[in-house]
Order: structure tokens, then sequence, then C-alpha cells
């Protein structure tokens, strides 16, 4: 017994010297721009399970404890926005067994989000989930949507999840959208028809309508592009490509997208201002 109570203490000194250590990083780093929506292409979690003899499974599992590490570190910093592509409508064509098993992990740890302890109730997170909801098997889809009606009135940070992805399909699902709000209503009016649908009608039917666009778009394992992820709202973003996979992103990459970040920020802030 008193060797465990040693192993606690020690556990709870070592973690509070953590924190600690964190927050004097973040005071230093906080003198900059702080980003208010990072994006993460979570690759690579297949690529570290191989090299370290494991079955993919427990690469996507890993891949969920850096994910839960990577949240923390983003809410404490303050920054507001986090968008993570989970799971991509082309993922659907790997093996059986692997789609089963992320599907299995993913309603796990969506059920897991609305536990009291959890990290959604610690910031009072709001959480969204993005894309083609209805490829989903029904009892992720039903986990899903009962995470978004119970983090609805939350007040702190947005994290969005995209599952059943693409960002072709989320233009598609726009259009379409935008086509059959101006046909309903020219339809009931009796004015002057308006036949052209402009930018705003589009991005109001986007899946991330609402949220601001991505300040960075952050990419493990070396990869330089997009895969299909957010390619409407990511012509300003800064993007930051780590050789990391994604179970290896630590504190200290963070922290150094946020440097990079601040180094470009103020040529993309003139670069938005053109636009206008």
């Amino acid at each position: 017994m008193e060797h465990g109570s040693k192993v606690s203490h020690t556990r709870d000194f070592v973690g509070s010297v953590w924190s600690f250590f964190r927050r004097c990083i973040y005071s230093v780093i906080s003198i900059g721009p702080i980003p208010n929506h990072i994006a993460f292409i979570m690759d690579g979690n297949r690529r570290y399970a191989k090299f370290h003899g494991m079955k993919p499974n427990a690469g996507h599992r890993m891949g969920f404890l850096a994910l839960m590490s990577v949240l923390q570190y983003c809410y404490e910093m303050g920054v507001h926005y986090v968008t993570v592509y989970a799971f991509s409508i082309d993922n659907f064509n790997r093996t059986p067994e692997e789609v089963q098993h992320v599907m299995d992990l993913m309603q796990e740890k969506i059920e897991g989000l609305l536990k009291e302890e959890s990290f959604v109730n610690k910031y009072g997170i709001r959480v969204n989930f993005w894309g083609n909801l209805k490829l989903l098997r029904e009892s992720v889809r039903l986990a899903a949507e009962n995470a978004m009606a119970a983090t609805a009135e939350n007040k702190g940070a947005v994290l969005s999840i995209c599952i059943a992805y693409t960002s072709r399909d989320e233009i598609v699902h726009a259009i379409q959208g935008a086509c059959k709000e101006k046909y309903d209503q020219n339809r009931s009016s009796k004015d002057v028809k308006e036949d052209e649908i402009s930018v705003a009608d589009l991005e109001s039917h986007m899946y991330t309508s609402g949220c601001p666009d991505p300040d960075i778009i952050v990419r493990t394992s070396g990869e330089t592009r997009l895969s299909n992820f957010l390619l409407w709202q990511s012509s300003r973003s800064y993007l930051h490509v780590h050789n990391a996979l994604w179970p290896e992103i630590s504190f200290c990459h963070l922290m150094w997208e946020i440097l990079q970040y601040q180094r470009v920020q103020p040529f993309l802030e003139k670069q938005k201002e053109k636009s206008l």
C-alpha cells in the first residue's frame, strides 16, 4: 500500500509540473495571435500500427488517445474551434473488418463524449458531426445525432468531427440545398423571381455553415495534399505538414504549428482583406 501511495503522489506531482509548464508556454505564445480555428487531417494510424508490429485496430485506438491530448492543449490555449477529419467517404473502400472496427470505435467514443467526466462536459464543448451521416451504420448515426442534440446549448469551444465526409460531397450537398431553397422561394413569392444563386446561398448550406474558415490546417505523416478536406473553406488557410504520424503528434508539434502560423499570419490577414 505504501509503495502504491508513493507512486500515486509521484504521478500527481509530475502531472502538476507538466500542467504548470504548459501554462508557462501558453503565456509566452499568447503574445502573438492565437488561431481561432485549427483543422486536423489525422493521417498515419495504420502506418503507425504497422511500424510498431500492431494490428491496424490498435493504431486507430492510439490515434484516438492522441486526439484527446491535442484537443486538451487546443482548448487550454484558447482555440475556440477544432475540426478533425476522422473518416472519409473513400474510407468505406477499406476492408470490411477495418471499417467495422472503426465504426465500433466511433460509436464507443461518441457515446463516451457524453459521460459526466468527459472533456466535453469539462470544457462545455458543442459537438458537430459533418458529413453524409446517412452512409453510417444506424447505431453510429444515432450516437452522433444524440451527441449533437445533447451539446447543442453548450457555450464553450466547438469540436467538429468530419465522418462520411468529402469536400466534393459537401459542395454537391450545398448546391442541391441552395437550388431547392431558391426554387421554393420562387414558387411561394409573387414578386420578381430571383434565379441566381450567390456564394452566400451556397455557404449557408455547407455542413460548415456558421463556423469560421480554418486558420490552420494540420496534416500528419508527411503528405502534402488535402485529401478532399475543406477545399471550399481553406483558400486562405495556413497548411502545416508534419512528418510525424498522427499517434505521434505531441504538445511540441502543436506549439511549433502555432509559432509558424504566427510568422505568416500578417500575410494571411492582408490576403483576407484584399478579398473583401
